[in-house]
């Protein structure tokens, strides 16, 4: 298949408004790939390469540019191997051989591909097909189930393989997906809730509520005596926490996969901060010694397998039974379940007073629904927070100047993209202004006067005062009194909260 084909259907879905019509444009780009293209039409359409890193700056990129081909040659096929070829030039003069590769793909591409691969690599592609419409695309084209490939995809971590299977294979390909040991899983995510009153009625009038800790999301693996430990990223994290292998190790399961978080506990028993929690994580020396000053407890919330069963589409009342009677009650963390709007908030009050984050409601008959945004978790803190994408800053002045200050905030889309809610410069340290303007310095894209903008990769905590209404800023809305509370980067900008949380937040 020749790029310009993708380059053309992928301008066609941004400039469609329907969700089925863009589905449909996108299942036919399936239909007509190969089987050896389809994961990369799966990565480009998404905004996305099979490239982690390539080494490439913005300058680089604009010194690639020519005047184009006249007509399209380029193969997707011939693009990824030679962004593979890019990807894995390393060593003295690199840096030079990346760009004369580069400069060798730009002089080949159309102004149109040129424009599309700039686009590519700067992560402003996100706006267009993101992995939630390619699996309705995939299952399209595919003549299956949308659920049955949305759940493959979770399993897999990838919808790349998971379409390769669909489109060649059908039904039996997919049925290969399931859960298995050592095999991470995509965690289940929760929406927000303005308050306990409001964490009530999106449960129906009945859940149950567990403390939220802020700590590191965790997901342990266990057959036999060898035990896994993977990052909420699904990044293997064994090594940095033994700890946790020794506990779940020694609990009554021949095998099973547990859900939780693991955070560090001060001797009284508070929490401390997440940033000191997260010192354990990708710690590959002097391990045994931190683990003196520095222990992990870990709390787990949820079970997804249990000897040789997965427990995924089981509710969660039926997944907390098992849960509770093989993992004892100091390794959970402290629930009740209550239609009670005082006992909840007195439930809440508690978690605060212990220093903790604030509650999880769960609805009782909820399915894990791995990798998803569901309604069926909801998460309740005492300040109104969102995680949010830096989508370009603004050189400081004064006492900051030299320094990347003013962040533009940016909530998701859910067809696409990310939706500019306003700005701020709270909530920041010497220590911390310094190290964003490293950060943003290398995910610069382009600039206008001071303001910089940047790859949407970087995702950060913000507290809020309340939501209002703006006609300054696109998504027609903007947070009130904002300020920073921390960068998250244990998650993507995929796990970014959505504009649509930020309309129903202001309603409630």
């Amino acid at each position: 298949m020749l790029l310009s084909h993708l380059v053309t259907t992928s301008g066609a879905v941004a400039g469609t408004a329907g969700r089925l019509a863009k589905i449909e444009l996108l299942a036919g780009l399936l239909r007509q790939a190969t089987p050896d293209e389809i994961p990369t039409v799966i990565a480009y359409t998404s905004g996305t390469m099979r490239q982690s890193k390539l080494g490439i700056g913005w300058a680089t990129l604009e010194r690639a540019r020519t005047r184009g081909a006249s007509a399209p040659s380029l193969e997707i096929e011939e693009v990824d191997a030679l962004l593979r070829r890019i990807g894995a030039t390393k060593g003295k003069g690199s840096a030079a051989a990346r760009r004369r590769e580069l400069e060798n793909l730009f002089s080949r591409a159309t102004r149109d591909e040129q424009e599309f691969l700039v686009r590519l690599f700067t992560g402003e592609l996100r706006q267009g097909a993101l992995e939630g419409l390619m699996v309705e695309a995939v299952a399209k084209a595919a003549a299956l189930p949308p659920a049955d490939v949305r759940r493959a995809a979770m399993l897999a971590g990838d919808l790349g393989p998971v379409a390769l299977a669909a489109l060649t294979e059908g039904e039996p390909g997919l049925s290969r997906f399931a859960v298995q040991l050592f095999q991470p899983v995509k965690p289940m995510l929760a929406q927000t809730a303005t308050d306990v009153d409001d964490a009530l009625a999106q449960l129906g009038g009945n859940g149950a509520f567990e403390f939220k800790f802020d700590g590191a999301r965790i997901q342990v693996h266990k057959a036999a005596r060898e035990v896994r430990v993977f990052s909420r990223l699904l990044n293997e994290v064994t090594q940095a926490v033994p700890e946790i292998v020794e506990l779940v190790r020694d609990l009554p399961f021949e095998d099973v996969i547990l859900d939780g978080e693991a955070i560090a506990l001060a001797a009284d028993g508070r929490p401390r901060s997440f940033q000191t929690t997260m010192r354990r994580f990708g710690r590959k020396l002097d391990v045994e010694s931190l683990r003196g000053s520095l222990p992990l407890t870990p709390f787990f919330f949820d079970i997804l397998y249990a000897n040789g069963a997965a427990l995924l589409a089981e509710p969660y009342s039926r997944r907390h039974e098992t849960l509770s009677a093989h993992v004892p009650e100091n390794a959970r963390p402290p629930r009740i379940v209550t239609q009670d709007r005082d006992r909840a908030q007195a439930f809440f009050e508690s978690a605060l007073t212990a220093g903790h984050e604030g509650l999880m409601g769960k609805s009782l008959d909820a399915p894990y629904e791995a990798g998803a945004r569901g309604t069926g978790w909801i998460k309740i803190k005492q300040a109104n927070t969102l995680d949010l994408v830096v989508l370009a800053a603004e050189w400081g002045h004064g006492r900051r100047r030299g320094w990347l200050s003013n962040l533009h905030l940016g909530a998701r889309k859910q067809g696409g993209g990310f939706v500019m809610l306003g700005k701020t410069f709270k909530g920041m340290t010497d220590e911390l202004l310094e190290w964003q303007t490293q950060r943003l310095r290398a995910l610069e894209v382009g600039r206008e006067g001071q303001v910089v903008y940047v790859r949407p990769e970087l995702v950060v905590e913000v507290a809020f005062n309340g939501v209002q209404e703006s006609p300054h800023y696109p998504g027609g809305l903007a947070l009130r009194f904002a300020r920073i509370v921390r960068y998250r980067e244990d998650k993507k900008p995929d796990d970014a909260d959505t504009i649509e949380t930020v309309r129903r937040l202001k309603a409630g």
